[in-house]
This record gives C-alpha cells, structure tokens and sequence, in this order.
C-alpha cells in the first residue's frame, strides 16, 4: 500500500462502478485494504444508462468519492461486431456518472478512460495534448470516442459547476481474473489460453490474429488499481492522465513469450487476413509520474506468468 493511503481513505464511501469485474475487483481490494467503505453497484439494481437510476445510487450511498470504472469493453472482434452497442453503453454510462455527481452534490469523481481514444496515427509515444489530434482507428472508434468525450464533460462541469472530476487513461491491462472468452477477450488472455489448449491437445500450431507486426503496452492489474487510489487521492484536475508501463512490444515478440511462458513449443501461425488494429500502442506516462507520483512496477514477464498461474488453477475447480 503507497504512503499515507490508509490515512486518506480510512472511513471513506466509495462508489465503484464495474467493482465486481476484472479492474474494478482489485481496486476495491486496494481500498479495503486502505480503511475505505466501498460499495460496488449491481446493473441489475443500478442501470448506469439511465440517469435516474445513477441519482437514487449517489442519494442511497452519498458517496465521498465515485470511481467508475464500468464499461462496456472487448476485443477487436467485439468492437467490430457491436460498434453501436459500445458507444451508446460507454458514452451514457459516464455522462449519467458525471451529471449526476454534479446534480447530487458528490465530493470527487475518477473516470477511467481507454487508449482506444488516441487517433489512429497519433505520434508514439502518445501524449494527453494528442488526444483530439486524429480519429481513432476505425475497429474501436465509437468506444474510444465515447469515452474520449467524458474528458471534455469533465473540464466543462468543473468550470461551470466546480465538479472535481478526473478522467485517466490506462494503456491495455492484463492478469490474473481478466477475461478468457476467445470471442470477446483481449490478446494476452487470449493468447494463454490458445497456447495451454493448443500444448494440451498436442496440437502443432496456432494461429493469431494480424501479422504479428503491431506494437503495444501493457500494464499489470494490480499496477493499475495502484494508480487510479493514487490519482483519486493525489489529483484534482481535468486534465487527461495516461496510467501505463511505458514499454512497448511487438504482437510476434508477445507471441513468443506468452508461448513459452505456457510451455507451447509449436508453431505461430498468422492469419494476415484478420485486421491488425493500430499499428504502434506506447503512452508518455511522464504526467502521472509527475502529478501524483505513480510508476509501474510489474516487469510484462513477470505479470504474464501470475495471470498463467491463476488460469491454470482456475480452470481445476
């Protein structure tokens, strides 16, 4: 636990949208640990899509901080197949989360944004000031836009109704309890478990996505949930913040050390038919270092071998 953190959240109620999904589940962990009082909402009670569903939550709950971290999210293959669904979900979600926080009288309020936000072609490493200079690339555009918007939401509520709200944005997450599903996952769960099935089964290769060629970052889980307890406590400011790794790596190095981390020793196959997505993935993260003082710890290959680790016992209950 980061200096002082039992100190600011001790006592403290804290919403947390998404709280019981893959991100959410250990930032409430984190502020458990940290003395806080979290509250996680249920869709099935709470629909954040409907405005007057998120007010009676802020009323129920009064809330000391909001994080919302609730999303409707996926793979390329998701975002191709639903681009409409994303957009809608995202984009009312985080506008119900923020006008109703101004309405309800909430202290605080961290959005947490995504990296599909950046134009397609956006210079890496990709910095805050470059988020409106592009359109995103097309595969993840209307949940990248969608969630690009909330950024201005907040600046404009906090210069016409003082809202103190923030909204990050985290490079791609990995790790244990993330999501495995090979028609909705992101390519490292993905990956593990096409490489343990495939070393299981004796199969003698296995095909990817793409060319192999694209590059990105990736952040540990538990990093992550780190950063949005610092930014949430530590910064008051409408300014976008990047919560990444600052590494970057290609698809086919990726490839080869999740293979060999999960014991396959067969062929990669890549099926150059299947989209690529955004060539180059690779955050500054010299404003979160700055601004509330968070680095990422976790080395790719470390956090690689925890996520195979968990899935393996996971799948034996």
């Amino acid at each position: 636990m980061y200096e002082a953190a039992v100190t600011y959240w001790k006592n403290k109620r804290v919403v947390v949208t998404g709280g019981a999904g893959f991100l959410g589940s250990f930032v409430t962990e984190a502020l458990r640990g940290a003395g806080a009082d979290p509250f996680v909402p249920r869709s099935a009670a709470f629909d954040l899509r409907d405005a007057g569903n998120v007010r009676r939550l802020y009323r129920e709950t009064q809330p000391d901080h909001v994080l919302h971290l609730a999303a409707r999210v996926g793979g390329i293959g998701a975002n191709r197949t639903n681009p409409g669904t994303f957009f809608y979900d995202n984009l009312m979600m985080g506008v119900n989360v923020l006008h109703e926080a101004h309405v309800c009288g909430v202290p605080r309020v961290l959005v947490v944004g995504t990296i599909c936000a950046y134009p397609k072609h956006c210079p890496v490493p990709f910095r805050e000031d470059d988020l409106w200079n592009g359109y995103p690339e097309e595969t993840n555009a209307p949940y990248g836009i969608a969630k690009k918007s909330l950024t201005v939401m907040s600046d404009a509520y906090r210069r016409q109704f003082g809202l103190r709200s923030t909204v990050v944005y985290p490079v791609n997450l990995y790790g244990p309890r993330d999501n495995f599903d090979l028609e909705t996952s992101h390519v490292i769960p993905a990956m593990i478990r096409k490489f343990l099935a495939a070393k299981e089964s004796g199969t003698s290769e296995v095909v990817l996505w793409g060319d192999g060629s694209p590059t990105r970052e990736f952040l540990y889980v538990e990093d992550c949930a780190q950063a949005l307890l610092l930014a949430a406590e530590r910064y008051d400011s409408s300014d976008p913040v990047n919560i990444g790794s600052g590494v970057e790596i290609s698809i086919r190095e990726l490839a080869s050390l999740v293979a060999a981390a999960a014991g396959y020793a067969g062929r990669i196959v890549w099926d150059a038919s299947r989209p690529n997505g955004q060539l180059r993935r690779r955050l500054d993260v010299s404003r979160a270092r700055e601004r509330f003082g968070f680095t990422a710890t976790t080395p790719l290959s470390e956090g690689i071998g925890r996520t195979i680790e968990w899935y393996r016992k996971e799948r034996m209950r």
